[in-house]
């Protein structure tokens, strides 16, 4: 079986057509998804989804390009973080790609987020664009890494070199692949898949973002996490079933959840 580990289905597009997306996954042995938040005030949504349906997982956390929106404080993430169904802190990070200016306000939050997880045992779910270096020096100030007594978490919809991956890696951290990594223009990023181990991978679709060839272009959606695995697995040169058994694994291990 496959997990979506990074999706949006509380987003209108997707949330009005639910059935036929978790129809959609069973089609293609999708299991799980975990369905991030980006903002406060729309969490209450994505609390909702994962409470009604067993099979999904929900984060609380408020996107770094989220610039006007009510900015979560520490007490607040922890105290919203402790259903049961909140397997994680994100998504959060640094996104210099969009934003201009003064982006102090972006670090603070971001390290808002570490500190609610440092806090609550939870993994970080985490968005770094045009910001890799700062990124990781703030998990390293932070101690956001299990090698200093935080939860760790995974750096999603990953695009980065490999240097950014290794030293994400040596803080305890997952590498999480999306539909970008089977781009024919992704070369570099597909070198970089090759380099990191399964054992630290993950796969998502970001959905409704990103969907991966052959369904480019078009609305993404969980069940086409699927692509993503078969990719993974021919750039390997291992057994689909492999990739699907082992990002399994990685991703109830991450976030802690009892299968």
């Amino acid at each position: 079986m496959f997990i979506d580990s990074h999706c949006h289905i509380n987003f209108p597009e997707l949330a009005a057509r639910l059935p036929e997306i978790f129809d959609k996954m069973a089609d293609n042995r999708v299991s799980h998804a975990l369905c991030v938040s980006v903002d406060l005030p729309d969490f209450p949504e994505v609390l909702a989804l994962a409470e009604k349906y067993p099979h999904i997982y929900a984060s609380v956390g408020v996107h770094p390009d989220y610039e006007d929106t009510p900015e979560p404080s520490v007490d607040e993430l922890v105290a919203l973080s402790k259903h049961p169904k909140i397997v994680a802190i994100g998504e959060t990070g640094l996104d210099y790609y969009r934003l201009e200016g003064d982006l102090e306000w972006q670090r603070e939050r971001f390290r808002t987020h570490i500190r609610a997880s440092r806090a609550t045992g939870k993994p970080l779910i985490i968005h770094t664009r045009s910001a890799s270096e700062d990124t990781i020096r703030i998990m390293q100030d932070e101690g956001a890494g299990t090698d200093a007594g935080g939860a760790g978490g995974v750096m999603h919809c990953f695009t980065e070199s490999l240097e950014v991956a290794n030293a994400a890696m040596e803080l305890g951290f997952y590498i999480s692949f999306s539909g970008i990594v089977t781009f024919k223009s992704a070369k570099e990023l597909q070198a970089v898949a090759h380099a990191v181990p399964l054992e630290r991978m993950l796969i998502e679709t970001d959905s409704p973002y990103l969907a991966p060839v052959p369904h480019r272009g078009k609305m993404n959606e969980p069940g086409l996490v699927r692509h993503v695995a078969e990719f993974l697995a021919e750039l390997k040169g291992i057994p689909l079933e492999q990739v699907a058994e082992q990002t399994t694994d990685n991703f109830f291990k991450l976030f802690k959840i009892e299968r």
